[in-house]
């Protein structure tokens, strides 16, 4: 694929080249993050990614979504102390990785621009952060995962969950996950290997997308 336009990335802020055009969007790549995103331009004004999102069915009683929830839920579960405390940052319009976390005796509490905008959770430090189908909608993912940093303890844990580009069972064009127009940023993962290098983090892979940051001593 041809390199015709340039833009800085929102992860590392190296130049990146045009990747890909659809029907309706522009998908640029970083050569060295390996992120793709969207660029601002294809960017949805708030009050339509707000209806987007305000499709999603989210119910913490749906046994279904709390098994794939629990893809991310199980491997950050291991890594906590008893009693550790949490925040479910991007809890969406159903919050529910919170309230499992809360049954395993963990106090969880929860965070998100449209539905759960309480400023003052963001003012406290967390023994760990759960970021569930999330990261892939942010605009400026580097300043998103810089909070992160300050809202964990050192020695606390951040824990993703975001369908890896690197490891999609079809070609990106062909990729399903592309599609969502609230989707904005793909990562793989040399993407979250490079914020363990900027950061000093110790990462760790899980199977079916899911990251595991732990924030180290300084």
């Amino acid at each position: 694929m041809k390199s015709e336009t340039t833009n800085n990335c929102p992860l590392c802020e190296h130049p990146a080249n045009t990747f890909l055009r659809d029907r309706t969007r522009e998908y640029l790549r970083c050569p060295a993050c390996d992120l793709i995103f969207v660029p601002e331009t294809h960017h949805l004004p708030l009050k339509e990614e707000r209806a987007r999102y305000d499709l999603h069915q989210n119910d913490p009683d749906d046994p279904r979504y709390r098994k794939f929830l629990n893809r991310l839920f199980q491997p950050l579960e291991k890594k906590l102390s008893p009693g550790a405390r949490g925040l479910d940052f991007g809890c969406g319009p159903g919050p529910t990785l919170s309230v499992m976390f809360e049954e395993a005796g963990y106090p969880c509490a929860v965070y998100d621009l449209h539905y759960a905008d309480h400023p003052e959770a963001l003012t406290e430090q967390y023994d760990f952060l759960a970021c569930s189908e999330t990261m892939e909608h942010f605009y400026r993912p580097r300043e998103e995962f810089e909070r992160f940093l300050t809202l964990v303890k050192p020695g606390g844990w951040i824990g993703i969950m975001t369908q890896l580009h690197d490891q999609a069972p079809v070609p990106f064009d062909r990729w399903h996950y592309k599609d969502d127009e609230t989707h904005v940023c793909f990562f793989s993962k040399k993407s979250f290997q490079t914020l363990e290098k900027i950061y000093g983090l110790r990462l760790e892979f899980h199977s079916d997308s899911v990251v595991l940051f732990q924030c180290l001593e300084r």
